[in-house]
C-alpha cells in the first residue's frame, strides 16, 4: 500500500454501526460526544491558573516565564482555528475531531512528563493544535448530526458542557496540586481523550463519504461508475445531511482553487505573539530592556500589515467589511473584554488567597465560584431576568454587575468573603457574553456566519491571553497584594466601559 492509499484510508470516515445509526435518538449520542471535547477544552483553560505557583517552584522560574504555559496554548489556538476549519471542510470534520482528541491526549501525556519548563510550553503548544481541531468542528458537528427542531437544545447542552468544564477547572486544579502533583493536571486529560476517540469513532455521523472529492461536502453529487448498492447506514446519514442543510448550515466551497488566507494568519500570529512577549518582558521575562519597545513596534507594524492584507485577500480571516458592520466592531471588543474580565480573576484569585494564608485547594474552591456562576448564568440564569429585557439590556446589566463584583473583590480582604464578589462577577459575565455574541451574530449577514463565528472565537482567545498577561504584569510591577488589587480596580472600570460600548444590532 503506497503513501497516498494509506492516507486515503486513514482519512476515510467510517459510518456508525447499524444499530446506532438506525436509532431515532442517535443524534443525542453525537451531541454527547461533542460535549466531551467542549468539556475537556474548557477544563484545561481554567485549570491551568492554579498550576502557576507550583510550576514556578518546581522549575525555579518567575511568573513571567511560567505564564507562557498558558499563553503558548492560546496563541496557537488563535492561529489555527480558522485554517483547521478550512481544512476540515476538505478532509472531514469527524476525522479532524477524533484526531483532535488523539493529539490532545498524547500532548497531555507528554506535558505531565516534561523535564523543563520550555518542554512543557512546547507540549502545551501541541495541545492547542488538538484543541483547535476539536473547537473548529464542534458546532458544525452538532449541526451535522442534529435535526433542525432539536438544534437550539443541542447547542444549549454543548454550552452547559463548556460551563461545567470551566467551573470544575480551578477546584480540580487546586486539589491535584495540593494532594498529588502538578503533573496530574495534565495526565487527567488522557482518559477523557481516549474515551472521546472511541465515542467519536462509533457515535459521530460521517461528514464526508469515501468517494466525495476533498473540496466538496459530504452528500455533494459525485460521479461513481457502475451500479452501487446503498448501505442502510449511509442512507440514514444522507437523510441527516439533507435535514441539517435545511437548518442553514454553511457548506464547504465547491471551488477547489479557493485558498486559505495564510499570510493573514501569519501576520495575526506575529502581531499577537509580539504584543504578549512585550507584556511578558515588562513582567520580568529575562530579555534585554530594549526588547519591550522593539516588540511593541513589531506588533504595531504587523497589525498594520494585517489590515492591508485582509483588505485585499479573497477569503480574509478577519473580513474588514464585516468588522465595519454597525454593531460588529463594538461587539467584538466587548467579547474580548468579557473574557479578559473572566480570566484575570482566575489568575489573580489564587495569588491573593494563597498570599493571605489560604491553602491551594481551598483557594481553588473559592475561585471556582466565578466560572460556576458564569456557566449558570450563561445557560439557565438568563431565565431569572424579566422576559421583556432585550439582549442590549442584558449586556449592560451583566457588565455593570460584573463591575460591582470586581470592585468588591478588590476592596474586601482575601478570604471566604471573596466568594460573594466572585459570584456576582461571574453571574454578570454569564449574562453579558451570550447576549453580546447574539448581537454580533445578528448583525452579520447569514451567509457570513461562519466567518463571524470565527472572529468571535478569536476575540475570546485574545481576551483570555491578555487577561493572563495583564494579571502577571500587575503582580510583577506592584507585588502580589497591591498589584493584584490595582488590576482588579482597573478591571471594574473596564467592565463599566463595556456597558457603554454595547450597541443594538443593525443588520
Amino acid at each position: 500500500m503506497n503513501a497516498t492509499a494509506l492516507a486515503s484510508r486513514l482519512l476515510t470516515e467510517r459510518p456508525r454501526p447499524r444499530g446506532i445509526a438506525g436509532w431515532r435518538h442517535a443524534h443525542w449520542l453525537a451531541v454527547g460526544t461533542v460535549c466531551l471535547g467542549a468539556f475537556l477544552g474548557q477544563l484545561d483553560a481554567s485549570v491551568i491558573a492554579l498550576v502557576f505557583p507550583a510550576l514556578g517552584r518546581h522549575f525555579d522560574a518567575g511568573f513571567a516565564a511560567v505564564e507562557w504555559v498558558a499563553l503558548a496554548y492560546l496563541l496557537v489556538l488563535v492561529a489555527l482555528l480558522a485554517p483547521i476549519g478550512w481544512l476540515s471542510d476538505r478532509v472531514g470534520r469527524k476525522t479532524m475531531y477524533i484526531g483532535g482528541f488523539a493529539v490532545f491526549g498524547l500532548s497531555s501525556l507528554g506535558a505531565g512528563f516534561a523535564g523543563s519548563l520550555w518542554v512543557l510550553v512546547g507540549c502545551r503548544a501541541v495541545q492547542a493544535v488538538g484543541a483547535a481541531m476539536m473547537q473548529a468542528n464542534s458546532v458544525a458537528l452538532v449541526a451535522r448530526g442534529v435535526p433542525g427542531h432539536a438544534m437550539r437544545r443541542a447547542l444549549g447542552i454543548q454550552a452547559s458542557a463548556q460551563g461545567l468544564g470551566l467551573a470544575l477547572g480551578p477546584s480540580l486544579g487546586g486539589l491535584l496540586v495540593e494532594h498529588a502533583s502538578w503533573r496530574w493536571v495534565f495526565w487527567v486529560n488522557v482518559p477523557i481523550a481516549v474515551f472521546g476517540i472511541l465515542a467519536g469513532w462509533y457515535l459521530l455521523p460521517r461528514t464526508r463519504t469515501a468517494d466525495a472529492p476533498a473540496h466538496l461536502p459530504a452528500g455533494a453529487p459525485t460521479a461513481v461508475p457502475g451500479p452501487r448498492r446503498t448501505d442502510p447506514r449511509e442512507a440514514r446519514e444522507a437523510r441527516e445531511a439533507r435535514e441539517t442543510r435545511k437548518t442553514g448550515e454553511s457548506r464547504a466551497p465547491r471551488d477547489p482553487a479557493a485558498r486559505f488566507d495564510l499570510p493573514g494568519m501569519l501576520l495575526l500570529t506575529g502581531a499577537t505573539t509580539s504584543l504578549l512577549l512585550a507584556l511578558s518582558t515588562a513582567s520580568g521575562l529575562p530579555l534585554p530592556g530594549w526588547a519591550v519597545a522593539a516588540l511593541l513596534l513589531a506588533s504595531a507594524v504587523l497589525a498594520l500589515a494585517l489590515v492591508r492584507q485582509e483588505r485585499r485577500a479573497a477569503r480574509p480571516i478577519l473580513a474588514p467589511g464585516l468588522v465595519n458592520t454597525p454593531g460588529v466592531r463594538s461587539g467584538l471588543v466587548v467579547a474580548l473584554i468579557g473574557y479578559l474580565l473572566l480570566f484575570c480573576p482566575l489568575v489573580l484569585g489564587p495569588v491573593l488567597l494563597t498570599g493571605a494564608g489560604v491553602s491551594t485547594a481551598h483557594a481553588g474552591l473559592v475561585v471556582t465560584l466565578l466560572p460556576a456562576a458564569f456557566a449558570f448564568a450563561a445557560t439557565v440564569g438568563g431565565g431569572l431576568l424579566p422576559r421583556g429585557w432585550s439582549d442590549v439590556t442584558r449586556c449592560r446589566a451583566g457588565a455593570l454587575l460584573a463591575a460591582v463584583g470586581l470592585l468588591l473583590f478588590a476592596l474586601l480582604p482575601a478570604s471566604d468573603v471573596s466568594a460573594l464578589p466572585l459570584l456576582a462577577a461571574g453571574y454578570g459575565l454569564g449574562l453579558l457574553l451570550p447576549a453580546n455574541n447574539a448581537l454580533v451574530m445578528r448583525a452579520i449577514p447569514a451567509q457570513c456566519s461562519a466567518v463571524g463565528g470565527g472572529m468571535v472565537n478569536m476575540a475570546r482567545s485574545l481576551g483570555t491571553a491578555l487577561g493572563m498577561a495583564l494579571s502577571v504584569l500587575g503582580v510583577h510591577l506592584a507585588g502580589a497584594e497591591s498589584g493584584g488589587r490595582t488590576v482588579l480596580f482597573v478591571l471594574a472600570a473596564v467592565a463599566a466601559a463595556a456597558a457603554l460600548l454595547t450597541r443594538p444590532a443593525r443588520p
